[in-house]
C-alpha cells in the first residue's frame, strides 16, 4: 500500500496494491499493521454503504461528540470525496480537500476525527463503502452546508447543474454557524 499525503497532513490518500492475473484481481483495502506504521492505528467499530445517482451531494456530514474517523471507497462508479478541517484548533480549521474515488482507480481515502465529510457522485450510480471508528449516533449528527462560501469547495459540478440533496443537507448552515470542535 502507498500512503500519499493530500494538502491537509491529517487526511490520507491510500492507494492499495493491485494483484493481477488472468484469473481476475486481488487488493487489500484495509490491514491494520500497515495502516498504523503509516500513523493511522484506529479500531473500526462500523461499516457503511451508499448508493447515489449522478449529481447526489451527500455532506457535509460529521459528528460531534462521538467524532468518526472514516475510511472510505468506491466499489462501483466514481465520486469526488471531500473532507473539511472543523477543528478550531488547528491551523488547517477550515480548509478542504477533495480527492476522486472510483472502482477504477481502488484509491481510498481516510478522514478522520474533527473533520465534516461529504462525497459528489459523478458516475450514473456511485457505491461507497466506508468503515467508521464510533457508532453512527443520531442525536450527535450535524451538517455544514455543502456550498458555503467561506469554504469554497470547488465541486466538480457542470454549468448549470444543481447536485441533488438531502432536506438536511439542503438547510444546513454554514462553517460559521455550525458546532465544531476545540
Amino acid at each position: 500500500m502507498k500512503f500519499l499525503p493530500t494538502t491537509l497532513p491529517e487526511v490520507v490518500c491510500i492507494e492499495p496494491r493491485l494483484f493481477a492475473d488472468a484469473r481476475g484481481a486481488f487488493f487489500e483495502s484495509w490491514e491494520a499493521r500497515k495502516f498504523a506504521a503509516a500513523g493511522i492505528a484506529v479500531d473500526f467499530v462500523q461499516d457503511n454503504h451508499s448508493v447515489s445517482n449522478r449529481w447526489v451531494l451527500r455532506g457535509l456530514h460529521y459528528q460531534q461528540p462521538a467524532a468518526q474517523g472514516k475510511l472510505v471507497r468506491v466499489v462501483a462508479g466514481e465520486v469526488f470525496d471531500v473532507a473539511v478541517d472543523i477543528r478550531r484548533s488547528s491551523p488547517s480549521f477550515g480548509r478542504w480537500v477533495g480527492v476522486t474515488l472510483s472502482a477504477a482507480n481502488r484509491r481510498l481515502l481516510w478522514v478522520p476525527p474533527g473533520f465534516a465529510h461529504g462525497f459528489l457522485a459523478l458516475s450514473d450510480a456511485a457505491e461507497v463503502l466506508y468503515k467508521c471508528t464510533e457508532f453512527y449516533s443520531p442525536a450527535n449528527e450535524h451538517v455544514i452546508a455543502w456550498n458555503d462560501p467561506a469554504l469554497g469547495i470547488e465541486w466538480p459540478l457542470p454549468a448549470g447543474v444543481a447536485p441533488a440533496l438531502a432536506a438536511r443537507d439542503a438547510d444546513a448552515p454554514p462553517l460559521a454557524a455550525a458546532v465544531t470542535f476545540p
